[in-house]
């Protein structure tokens, strides 16, 4: 029985046991604001158990193909495990591909993925690649590609978005947590993490601002980049002016969506 995080709906009113409930994954698809996807090809990376991958098959995608490694290389019962136990202890994890779990020959953590596919019927291609440093001639261009929840785990975020634009031949679509600083949204700015500061999670690198967020898009060779979701909107007292003792302290995590352009 494998472990679920996304809940795929796979027919006969029958839903996958997933972390991540219907209603949630829905909302989050439709803040994603997809394009058409009539006809194109679609990349999915960092697929998981595929709910985006075949989402975009739903959606009418002539070819769509999800990649992995990461995740697919771990036991995923045993990872959580594991990771809810150090958020307990208040200790930081030790890097999760160092762990007994983590498996990149055996793939345990793709077993969702297979499962769906097959009781779908789905034609979803998969490929098991790191995406950092496989060769992308592996991987191939797509005309719309998903980069969803996978930035801020980069370590090295600018070099993944510019890997990220060598495989999109129209628009990425990009999903991240971000930071905003009151009175500082003007800066391009990133918060780093060293030591699971984030949800306790050791693989959380970064939170870029939406400024900085856009100008790496920007950099790594995407034209436009249009932004879907920004931070919320903050109380009444939080929108006046700031006394500047203040300024940058009040951190406003949120999950940004942009859609970058080639």
């Amino acid at each position: 029985m494998p472990f679920w995080w996304h809940s795929v709906n796979v027919g006969e009113n029958v839903t996958t046991p997933g972390h991540k409930t219907p209603a949630l994954l829905t909302a989050e698809l439709e803040i994603l604001r997809l394009p058409s996807l009539d006809g194109k090809s679609v990349l999915d990376i960092g697929a998981w158990d595929g709910f985006f991958s075949f989402a975009a098959e739903k959606r009418g995608a002539a070819k769509v193909t999800a990649v992995d490694h990461f995740v697919w290389s771990m036991d995923l019962r045993e990872h959580m495990r594991y990771f809810e136990d150090c958020a307990a202890r208040g200790i930081s994890p030790e890097p999760y591909e160092t762990m007994p779990y983590y498996k990149p020959t055996e793939l345990p953590g793709k077993r969702g993925f297979d499962t769906a596919r097959e009781l779908l019927g789905s034609k979803v291609e998969s490929v098991v690649a790191d995406f950092m440093t496989s060769d992308l001639k592996t991987i191939g261009t797509s005309d719309v590609v998903l980069f969803l929840g996978v930035l801020y785990h980069m370590k090295h975020p600018l070099l993944a978005l510019e890997r990220l634009a060598q495989l999109t031949r129209e628009v990425a679509i990009i999903e991240t947590e971000a930071v905003s600083l009151p009175g500082l949204d003007d800066h391009a700015l990133c918060e780093y993490f060293e030591k699971g500061e984030l949800n306790h999670d050791i693989s959380n690198w970064w939170a870029p601002n939406e400024k900085a967020l856009v100008g790496m898009c920007r950099t790594a060779g995407f034209r436009h980049v249009t932004v879907t979701k920004s931070p919320p909107a903050l109380s009444p007292w939080a929108n006046r002016a700031l006394p500047w003792a203040l300024v940058g302290k009040r951190i406003n995590r949120y999950r940004a969506v942009v859609q970058a352009w080639k």
